[in-house]
């Protein structure tokens, strides 16, 4: 069952919503005795980096997060919270993959925030893209992205720049994506998030 970790950035009902739709069962994490209940977990956020991670701090559950080793996807601002440092409030992030989250620039008449779908192109071979095909369309609304890294990229996206729409090191995952919001190719992806290896 999926735990998803509440902090007070955002809101969760899109996601919930398309838990339930898919009939995923999941409950809330408040407290650091909850983790215990469940052998996933979901960091979802929207809004700004840097008031995310204050909040999360806030809560006493950072310490507990960096040792998680059942699997974890962050979502959208959750993904970037895993990241080490985003120029959104110059934060630093919980470093858990050492990689950064970086402005777009308002250049060659990009429109910042990066909003509507985009296609992504898969790294092949992990089962969190099971039966999603290659260069299929996500739901995007970010203003920051996280930098193309080889080593920790498991798809990458286009917009004036090519960034990480998708990250993994270890049991820790991450999009930059709305999967709640993305259609068909989004639920498969929340459906092989709940059948991954805990």
């Amino acid at each position: 069952m999926i735990g998803i970790i509440q902090y007070g950035a955002g809101n969760i009902f899109s996601l919930t919503a398309a838990l339930d739709r898919l009939g995923i069962e999941y409950g809330m994490i408040s407290q650091e005795s909850d983790f215990g209940q469940y052998d996933r977990y979901i960091i979802p956020g929207v809004g700004h980096a840097g008031a995310a991670m204050q909040k999360l701090e806030k809560t006493g559950l950072v310490p507990v997060i960096r040792k998680i080793t059942k699997p974890v996807l962050g979502i959208c601002v959750g993904m970037q919270l895993i990241t080490a440092f985003s120029e959104e409030g110059n934060a630093d992030l919980l470093n858990i993959i050492p990689i950064k989250t970086l402005k777009f620039k308002e250049e060659n008449g990009l429109k910042i925030p990066h909003t509507g779908w985009n296609q992504v192109s898969l790294k092949e071979g992990d089962d969190l893209f099971k039966n999603i095909k290659n260069q299929a369309y996500f739901y995007f609304v970010h203003s920051y992205f996280i930098e193309h890294d080889n080593l920790y990229t498991l798809a990458s996206t286009q917009y004036g720049v090519r960034f990480s729409a998708s990250i993994k090191k270890d049991n820790f995952y991450g999009v930059q994506f709305h999967p709640e919001k993305s259609g068909l190719a989004g639920e498969q992806l929340l459906k092989n998030f709940a059948h991954l290896n805990a």
